[in-house]
């Protein structure tokens, strides 16, 4: 039967109903993550991030406070970009910016062979030390992108503040979360192929919602 729901009821009616599945599953949520993987689970509808959603140590609060602090959300897609509440995210001083359209971010990947995420998180990281800005990234397409994250980590030109990497697919895409999730960076990591540029919003939108 079709269940009758007001539309401004929706999200909340869904919410209930994944907190009654959760526990038919017998899954209870760390009250600090909880509501960060309710929701992941609300976006894609898939209940496996209740398992492989993956925090390191006070990550939701590392996160939050960055944000408070008017921290730069730096995306890997404009899908990120376009779903993340940049009201919100303004309302601390922050913003959200993606680097993948630009010119020149476009041209250097040509000249080198590279992928464009690689490149726009080298950007990123260049406009990051020149100012000096906090930042979060928010990954959810390109593994390359996590992989040149973790090689300027590792040659200690630069050290991100937070990651968030939930890429989607099948080529270095488990291998490069493991990098993450194997450096001393604070993060939000989805293990396995599941993931997404909207998941990656998700996220950032649940840590805000949060605040």
């Amino acid at each position: 039967m079709i269940e009758h729901v007001l539309p401004g009821d929706i999200e909340k009616r869904s919410m209930e109903i994944i907190g009654e599945e959760l526990a038919a599953r017998g899954i209870t949520l760390d009250p600090e993550q909880d509501p960060v993987i309710r929701r992941a689970i609300h976006t894609s509808a898939d209940f496996d991030y209740a398992e492989t959603l993956t925090f390191s140590e006070g990550a939701v609060g590392k996160a939050r406070d960055l944000i408070r602090a008017g921290a730069l959300i730096v995306t890997d897609t404009n899908m990120a970009l376009t779903g993340i509440n940049k009201k919100r995210i303004a309302a601390f001083g922050g913003e959200v910016r993606c680097y993948m359209a630009d010119e020149d971010v476009a041209r250097e990947a040509k000249e080198r062979g590279i992928t464009r995420a690689s490149v726009s998180m080298e950007h990123a990281a260049a406009d990051i030390l020149a100012s000096g800005r906090k930042t979060v990234f928010a990954v959810g397409n390109a593994p390359t992108a996590l992989i040149t994250l973790r090689n300027m980590y590792d040659e200690g030109r630069f050290t991100p503040d937070f990651i968030i990497g939930v890429p989607v697919g099948f080529v270095n895409v488990v291998e490069a979360k493991e990098l993450i999730l194997e450096a001393e960076i604070p993060h939000i990591v989805n293990r396995g192929r599941k993931g997404g540029s909207n998941v990656a919003a998700a996220i950032v939108n649940a840590l805000v919602y949060g605040m």
